[in-house]
């Protein structure tokens, strides 16, 4: 009798959005407080962590990225909850015969610190996945004043998501 592994996939995702005065800052579906009043801007919320996220599932099973399904031009998804977009995905991976096994991300930002709020992001991100929290990863780290995320000119974020076959 042969043992059949599952299938595997992963994914990798990645978002980046401008920090300007007068829009809200949200990450994972958190809204946070910039010292400066910043947030992103973006025609959704501009949820980069919730991008990258989306972008790596999408990625996992090559169907493109986020702005294919939900197109910056189309009004419908104007100020649309990134998390409502991740919450799509994840239904179409599962018609497509996946599950989301595990996702790592991680947001690079001077400011505002991220600790206190990660938790928070990860519940929110496992909630929208129907994923066990502990399946969930989100980390936070500067860019020691580098790049345009070091110049607090935007904030970006990496991912990556594992999807498994049954």
């Amino acid at each position: 009798m042969t043992n059949k592994s599952p299938e595997l996939r992963i994914g990798n995702g990645y978002d980046i959005h401008r920090l300007v005065q007068g829009e809200t800052l949200i990450l994972g579906g958190v809204p946070l407080d910039h010292p400066d009043g910043l947030g992103l801007e973006g025609h959704s919320d501009a949820d980069v962590l919730a991008h990258a996220v989306t972008d790596a599932l999408l990625g996992a099973i090559a169907l493109g990225d986020i702005g294919k399904f939900f197109p910056p031009e189309d009004p419908q998804w104007k100020g649309v909850d990134s998390l409502f977009l991740l919450e799509k995905v994840v239904e179409l991976v599962n018609q497509k015969g996946w599950m989301v096994s595990n996702v790592d991300a991680v947001v690079i930002a001077e400011r505002p610190k991220l600790k206190p709020h990660i938790d928070s992001m990860r519940t929110n991100l496992a909630k929208s996945m129907r994923l066990d929290f502990a399946s969930v990863a989100v980390k936070a780290t500067t860019n020691e004043r580098l790049g345009a995320e070091g110049r607090e000119e935007g904030i970006s974020c990496h991912a990556v998501a594992l999807l498994v076959k049954p």
